[in-house]
């Protein structure tokens, strides 16, 4: 079994408060996987290129975001032979069934509404924390 600290997130998110509630919530549940927080698509096509985040990793992804959105960042990583194959969670506020099918048809892994999480966030990040656990991600 892979150990889950082995396992980098790559948090793509352009709002703050967002963005420290994911984190407060790995910390609320002891989850110590080291996180990489980009503000956008552009941003993480970067670092991923540049191979400053590293594999294994697991991307979670907004879709509403500035400059490169999720839809077209996806769809960049796909086309990348060397990134293609990367883990993707999208965690949106949209619930629009474009985005949704959008999504799917660029291979991600699960698709999360924000508002829809609610109380029950903690149990998604449980899910991730138990993902993270029996996966076996390629360091590719």
């Amino acid at each position: 079994m892979q150990n889950t600290n082995e396992i980098t997130l790559l948090l793509v998110e352009d709002d703050d408060i967002d963005a420290m509630t994911i984190q407060r919530s790995f910390k609320k549940q002891n989850i110590t996987n080291p996180i990489v927080r980009v503000y956008d698509g552009l941003e993480a096509l970067s670092l991923l290129k540049k191979e400053e985040v590293t594999p294994p990793l697991v991307i979670i992804l907004d879709l509403q975001m500035p400059r490169m959105g999720g839809i077209e960042f996806l769809k960049a990583l796909r086309a990348d032979p060397k990134l293609s194959k990367l883990v993707v969670f999208v965690l949106t506020t949209s619930k629009a069934k474009s985005d949704i099918v959008s999504s799917y048809g660029e291979h991600i892994a699960g698709y999360f509404v924000k508002g829809q999480t609610g109380d029950k966030f903690c149990g998604l990040v449980s899910m991730l924390e138990h993902y993270f656990e029996i996966v076996h991600l390629t360091e590719e």
